[in-house]
């Protein structure tokens, strides 16, 4: 059974006559008529009841048209399904991110994407930042959000938008309202660090204080930042975080940006080189259009 057979079938149901049905269908009677006969040798049973002046359905035709109808409307369905694919206007994307990324500007563009693209389903995988390029080769990731601006043969990266990092006092501290300061100035206090095993960030600013003359010395280790901040707040030690995330605790800990050497928290986002699938290229277009306009608009994740 054919699909053409199916199609010629239903039209001609509807025309009840051959003259019309090949006029609406583009082709001459005979074809028309020989897969018409083709159909119903396969089926069993006459569709049509054919005189010299009439064709009507038979018994068998009235039954079989529903279904024929139904099998043609879930082809169509599948190409309308399949073009909004091709053209990346549906589909999935896969995401991941640090809990931390929730907080600055990200948000906005998925807000901005969905209404732009609202067929395409974009899910977030919050993650530990070390876990974020694995999952991106293995696939179970299409793009990853990250201040872990690494890329190689196989994965390219992007700068999303700019974040200096400040170092972060507990109320009352020595260095509490400074505008300003070196990183060495920071070489006798207590550090409150994000976890170095599972945070490239965190071993890069422990690796801009080795380069300032000093290992920090580190009594506590969390899993994200706020919860660093909580505990600067608490006057457990001091820290170096994005000055976005500063903000979350203005009102219990006290910033100032480094003058020496300059590190930041800058984000990225990371994909697999080669060829994406329509939604991710859809995705990522947009993403990087985003991105410029904040990155050339000076735009500073910490306002």
């Amino acid at each position: 059974m054919e699909f053409r057979q199916l199609r010629y079938f239903t039209v001609l149901a509807e025309e009840l006559s051959f003259t019309r049905a090949a006029r609406r269908l583009h082709v001459s009677q005979p074809p028309l008529s020989f897969q018409m006969a083709r159909l119903e040798a396969e089926l069993g049973a006459r569709l049509f009841d054919r005189t010299n002046r009439s064709v009507v359905l038979s018994t068998a035709g009235r039954a079989f048209l529903p279904h024929a109808q139904a099998v043609l409307a879930r082809l169509e369905e599948a190409r309308s399904q399949v073009a909004l694919v091709a053209k990346g206007l549906q589909g999935r994307v896969q995401v991941g991110l640090a809990g931390s990324h929730f907080l600055g500007p990200f948000p906005q563009f998925i807000q901005q994407f969905r209404q732009q693209r609202p067929e395409v389903e974009v899910v977030l995988h919050e993650m530990k930042p070390s876990e974020h390029l694995q999952a991106l080769r293995d696939g179970r990731l299409d793009f990853s959000v990250s201040r872990n601006p690494l890329s190689d043969s196989h994965i390219s990266a992007r700068l999303l938008w700019r974040d200096p990092v400040v170092a972060v006092f507990p109320p009352g501290h020595r260095l509490a309202g400074s505008g300003q300061i070196e990183l060495a100035a920071l070489r006798d206090e207590d550090f409150v660090f994000l976890r170095l095993d599972s945070s490239p960030f965190a071993a890069r600013l422990f690796n801009a204080c080795v380069q300032s003359g000093f290992a920090p010395r580190i009594v506590q280790q969390v899993v994200e930042i706020p919860a660093v901040l909580n505990l600067v707040a608490a006057g457990l030690g001091v820290a170096l975080v994005p000055a976005s995330l500063a903000t979350l605790r203005s009102d219990a800990v006290c910033s100032s940006r480094l003058i020496s050497p300059k590190s930041d928290g800058d984000v990225y986002v990371l994909w697999r080189t080669g060829n994406p699938s329509p939604a991710m290229a859809a995705f990522k277009a947009l993403l990087l259009d985003w991105a410029e306009v904040l990155v050339l608009g000076g735009v500073d994740a910490s306002v």
